[in-house]
């Protein structure tokens, strides 16, 4: 049913203002002229603001006064308004069924949508869940592997408590990293402006890889680094940045997976362009949609049967949040290649 207006009396009095034009018109016209044709035109209009019943109770009134307005015309062949008014009323009906075939098909259309946007909320919580459970678990998996490096320490005889102190540390540094994510997160979600601050990118980049290494050692994948050693510290979010580059490790191990082992490569390469810092990760996996690379980064669009399609679209959401681009190649050779670019941070001296 269309939903009601405070502009809905104004409508219907303007509705029924042309009618009585329409009806005047025609009573007053030759029998040739079919003005009862416009009535076509009210009952379209009325179809936006009268429900299914109150638009039939106009259509029948239309055709009322069509033939009240046949019987009053006084001009024109007999015949020939008998054939037109017959026509008029024609056109109404059928215009009157297809406004309610419309609107019906209207309504169908919005209670898909309101399903998907259901659907699409519920996948989005489950994605979401998803990707803070595995950022989060870097971290954990850290700080589990230094526990048992302190256990080592403190069992040997006599303990060696320097460097339980150390791993305590780490410990400590690794717990407020998940502790980081999960705020970054949740941040992102709420519309929270990013924590922007400089720092090296370079150590961003080596951070991550070795939190990803086991994952890299598992799956065989050789790692290329090319980061250039005069590079300036960006200004952004390190945490996000962090997901983001995280994100594209798993997501090339991923592509990868049918690869030949021997082939398993994945490069990543830092370097400034003017006023901009940029890194590319480049794998060499199946690569990305011919006709449209960009639309990896489209939110549930995914080639993975286990996944939802939010990781891109999150990372790039991340990344246009800390004042950068990322876009989606593919470069010669096979694969695909993910380059961002962040602003150098303004303090440092060589911006």
């Amino acid at each position: 049913m269309p939903s009601l207006s405070p502009r809905r009396p104004l409508v219907l009095l303007a509705l029924i203002v042309v009618m009585a034009a329409i009806f005047l018109i025609d009573t007053v016209t030759d029998y040739a002229v079919a003005a009862a044709c416009f009535y076509a035109a009210v009952i379209l209009a009325a179809s936006r603001v009268l429900s299914a019943r109150g638009l039939i109770t106009l259509a029948i009134a239309c055709i009322a006064l069509t033939g009240l307005s046949f019987f009053l015309t006084r001009f024109g062949t007999y015949r020939i308004g008998l054939v037109n008014s017959v026509i008029g009323m024609l056109v109404i009906g059928i215009t009157t069924y297809l406004a309610l075939n419309m609107e019906a098909a209207k309504a169908a259309v919005q209670e898909a949508q309101g399903r998907l946007l259901r659907v699409a909320r519920a996948s989005t919580v489950g994605e979401l869940t998803t990707s803070i459970a595995h950022e989060v678990n870097q971290p954990l998996a850290a700080i589990a592997s230094s526990a048992e490096a302190c256990q080592r320490w403190l069992a040997q005889d006599p303990p060696n408590v320097d460097k339980a102190r150390q791993t305590v540390a780490r410990i400590l540094a690794d717990a407020h990293r998940a502790g980081d994510v999960i705020a970054r997160i949740r941040g992102l979600t709420q519309g929270a402006a990013p924590e922007r601050r400089a720092f090296d990118l370079n150590q961003a980049v080596e951070e991550m890889l070795a939190l990803s290494r086991s994952e890299l050692d598992q799956h065989g994948v050789a790692v290329a680094l090319l980061l250039d050693a005069d590079l300036p510290p960006v200004q952004a979010d390190r945490v996000q940045v962090q997901q983001v580059i995280g994100n594209l490790i798993l997501n090339a191990v991923d592509a990868m997976e049918a690869v030949p082992a021997a082939d398993r490569r994945l490069s990543l390469l830092t370097r400034r362009d003017g006023q901009r810092v940029s890194l590319s990760v480049r794998d060499r996996g199946v690569g990305l949609p011919v006709d449209h690379p960009e639309r990896v980064f489209d939110a549930f669009w995914t080639t993975k049967s286990h996944g939802l399609g939010l990781g891109l679209s999150l990372s790039r959401s991340m990344i246009e949040a800390n004042d950068g681009q990322i876009r989606a190649e593919r470069p010669a050779g096979g694969g695909a290649c993910f380059v961002f670019d962040l602003p150098i941070a303004t303090d440092s001296p060589h911006a």
